[in-house]
């Protein structure tokens, strides 16, 4: 009797051990990695299996899973205002931002908080920013710089801010777009606020401000702040539009800055560790930067020769959205006019590129026919996700695609189209998905501008 209850109990921790959350950006670890097994191989046929479909408002903010349950923002607009169908088209567009919390499961409401917004940004189709849940709290930041922390069991409010009221930051060309980061007892935040405002740590809890730290002038960026650890000290990394800077977590005192001026602020993807002492940033117009790091120094180890962002002009990666993936001595990524790159991590040297993954069904034939993208192509994407020995690639048509990803090149195992794409604001009548799925559950949770539908992925 006794070796039973032990098999049963072995069995029930590997298959929790199986399981996971997706509860911020980028998932548990924020590395964008998916540790779930049981898994399919490749799609059933006709695609995997949904499990449930329900209505949403317009957004790019992805979903966060944590503890059985789904949490969401949107955005809907309000009945005198249309929103316009090109995305640098500005204007002041009344709605309502709205958290949304589902069971994960069923897909079926449990709370609605929602609070009344004017977007005045360019692309103004909705949030950006996958809500963080950290125990019982779920934080969410709104396009306009609405900092909420909401009780992740009813969605009422413990403590809010909004970063222009409270801060004096200047609003982003596109919006507030840097994903909060939990930290111990902190809540860490690119708020842009004026007088070394630029980085604030809030008490998790209270929103009580612990400290605040650093200065950008004008656009100050949407990189989401990160920890790594190098020369043995946890370090908090910002690239903001005139710099990366390595701070202490605990103070906000700055270690070390490495300046690095960013056209247009295009500072989205996330930073990248590069073995012990690497750290990988890329962007549109500028290209990448490999910086090696210490422990109260960095100093630059290669930086991109890039002249532009089109394809005759870029030379490593080039990315508008897509946090690219380290692997050992490699770097994969997605470049300006949706490339699929490996580069070399210590050179920056180019070793492939494909168009493959970034294309779907609605790609013109001829251009599906050229291995070089075409002008319509500008910031094609998709997301990477490694799981295992592959990779889950969602690219903006709305297919999820298996694929093993290597120095010798790219193969893909197999695709599935799980969402039609709605946004139209990427010009030229090209319609796109630009979301962060969440991996969890052994399912996979994605939307567009109208519908969340859970996909189920297990074997």
């Amino acid at each position: 009797m006794r070796v039973f209850w032990s098999l049963v109990v072995v069995a029930l921790s590997a298959g929790a051990a199986a399981a996971d959350d997706w509860p911020q950006w980028l998932g548990p670890k924020r590395d964008g990695v998916w540790r779930e097994t049981g898994l399919v191989d490749k799609f059933p046929a006709g695609g995997p299996k949904r499990v449930w479909k329900e209505p949403i408002g317009v957004g790019y903010a992805g979903p966060a899973v944590a503890n059985g349950k789904l949490f969401v923002t949107d955005y809907v607009a309000s009945n005198k205002t249309k929103l316009p169908e090109g995305g640098f088209t500005k204007g002041r567009f009344a709605g309502t931002e709205r958290v949304t919390c589902r069971d994960a499961a069923t897909g079926k409401q449990l709370w609605l908080t929602e609070y009344p917004t004017e977007y005045t940004v360019s692309y103004p189709a909705g949030p950006r920013c996958t809500p963080t849940v950290d125990g019982d709290i779920v934080y969410t930041l709104g396009a306009m710089g609405d900092l909420k922390a909401l009780k992740a069991a009813d969605g009422k409010e413990v403590w809010s801010k909004n970063f222009m009221r409270d801060y004096d930051a200047g609003l982003p060309v596109w919006g507030f777009a840097a994903h909060p980061l939990v930290d111990g007892d902190k809540l860490i935040c690119l708020v842009g606020g004026t007088n070394d405002r630029l980085v604030v740590a809030f008490d998790k809890k209270s929103g009580k401000e612990l400290w605040a730290s650093q200065s950008c002038g004008g656009d100050f960026g949407y990189c989401p702040p990160v920890i790594y650890e190098f020369g043995g000290k946890r370090q908090l990394i910002v690239w903001h539009t005139r710099a990366v800077v390595g701070l202490e977590p605990d103070t906000g005192k700055r270690l070390w800055r490495v300046d690095f001026e960013v056209k247009a602020a295009l500072t989205a993807p996330t930073p990248r560790k590069v073995g012990p002492d690497g750290l990988f940033v890329t962007s549109f117009y500028n290209g990448s930067m490999l910086l090696k790091v210490g422990a109260n120094s960095a100093e630059v180890v290669w930086k991109s020769r890039a002249k532009g962002e089109t394809p005759n002009l870029t030379t490593d990666l080039s990315s508008i959205m897509c946090t690219p993936w380290v692997d050992g001595d490699h770097i994969y990524g997605v470049c300006s006019y949706g490339q699929l790159r490996c580069i070399e991590a210590k050179t920056g040297k180019r070793v492939w590129e494909t168009m493959q993954a970034t294309r779907g069904k609605l790609t013109p034939p001829k251009v599906a026919a050229e291995p070089e993208p075409a002008d319509g192509e500008r910031w094609s994407l998709a997301f990477i996700v490694p799981q295992g020995d592959r990779y889950f690639l969602f690219n903006e048509q709305g297919d999820l695609v298996i694929a093993k990803l290597s120095p010798k090149g790219y193969e893909e195992l197999d695709r599935a189209h799980l969402i039609d794409p709605t946004n139209t604001m990427a010009g030229r009548g090209r319609l796109v998905v630009w979301m962060h799925p969440a991996f969890a559950d052994k399912c996979v949770y994605v939307r567009n501008d109208k519908e969340l539908i859970c996909y189920s992925l297990a074997k």
